[in-house]
């Protein structure tokens, strides 16, 4: 069961402050970078869970049978990535729920956070890769608030497949696949001139037709990283990785999902239930008035106790005209 209590009243010594200027880079970007957020303890116990499931996956006939319930059942030939080991892994949970990955979502997005999806990337040599896409395309969220944290789990470079980004990209609306009918945009019938693209997240510039859009932008960016920083990045963000180019090294990282915890949420990635999912995400940081999951091994989060109000604030007309916020009681 998880501990509920608020970071005001027991602050962490490890607590990450995010500056106001890395937040104006963020929303003008898309994108902010932090250095070694993550300490070689964490790294190392996610890239050892890493390391597991690339030995179940590359010789699943003889090291790995797969159950119907395992998330690997589905994705093991392809030893390129793996959805939502923080449903079934411990150490993949606490991955999700760090506390200083939390810290930095929370003051992007927040203060109240649902942390909705993870996944392990291995991308062994020769292998990998993803064309050009936007992560709000598969996931939607309303209101629009999708970000994702890619964790470094080792050196990851222009030549084993680091990814890339387009700066300033954040500010497109999400491009609608042709071939699904639009898929996960926001308010598709809202835009007068909103083309629809082909082939979303192909390799092929020439098939993935929204690399036309990327070609409005100066040239993208490849993001290198070392093993403990931290890539933040908006759902709207044009980005890519390119297949790994080396013989001898793979590209492990850990790649999680948040949004904000007042977002009805109706993607989950077992399915729909009924009209929404947001049943099936952690309340990770703050509160919500959504339903929400309790972490499933225990991982302590930091939410907001509501002893004395429910947290919420109006605002009250003064006689002389001016507004001041009143918190709601309980």
């Amino acid at each position: 069961m998880a501990t509920h209590y608020t970071p005001k009243s027991r602050p962490r010594d490890d607590r990450y402050l995010v500056s106001v200027e890395d937040y104006v880079h963020y929303q003008r970007n898309g994108f902010l970078i932090v250095k070694g957020l993550l300490s070689k303890e964490d790294i190392a116990e996610l890239y050892e869970l890493a390391e597991d499931t690339r030995k179940k996956t590359e010789k699943p006939e003889q090291s790995y049978k797969p159950t119907d319930t395992d998330p690997l059942k589905e994705e093991f030939k392809a030893a390129t990535r793996v959805h939502m080991l923080s449903r079934v892994n411990a150490a993949a949970e606490r991955g999700m729920l760090h506390p200083r990955i939390l810290d930095v979502t929370e003051a992007l997005i927040g203060p109240d956070v649902y942390a909705v999806q993870s996944m392990m990337f291995l991308n062994p040599p020769g292998r990998g890769g993803q064309g050009w896409h936007q992560d709000s395309c598969y996931i939607k969220t309303h209101p629009d608030t999708l970000i994702g944290a890619w964790i470094a789990l080792e050196q990851a470079d222009e030549e084993n497949g680091c990814l890339w980004v387009v700066p300033g990209s954040n500010h497109e609306p999400v491009y609608p696949p042709k071939e699904i009918g639009g898929g996960n945009v926001h308010a598709l019938d809202a835009f007068s001139n909103l083309d629809g693209v082909q082939n979303v997240s192909h390799l092929d510039d020439e098939v993935n037709t929204l690399s036309r859009m990327v070609a409005k932008y100066p040239a993208p960016i490849p993001v290198p990283l070392q093993p403990g920083d931290v890539l933040f990045f908006h759902s709207h963000l044009f980005h890519r990785s390119f297949p790994n180019k080396t013989t001898d090294r793979y590209r492990r990282s850990y790649v999680c999902h948040y949004c904000n915890a007042r977002s009805w949420v109706p993607w989950d990635h077992d399915g729909y239930e009924g009209d929404s999912g947001n049943y099936r995400q952690i309340l990770a940081r703050g509160r919500t008035h959504l339903p929400y999951a309790e972490p499933a091994f225990g991982t302590e989060v930091y939410l907001y106790e509501g002893a004395e109000t429910d947290g919420s604030v109006s605002m009250m007309g003064m006689d002389n005209g001016m507004m001041m916020p009143v918190i709601q009681k309980k």
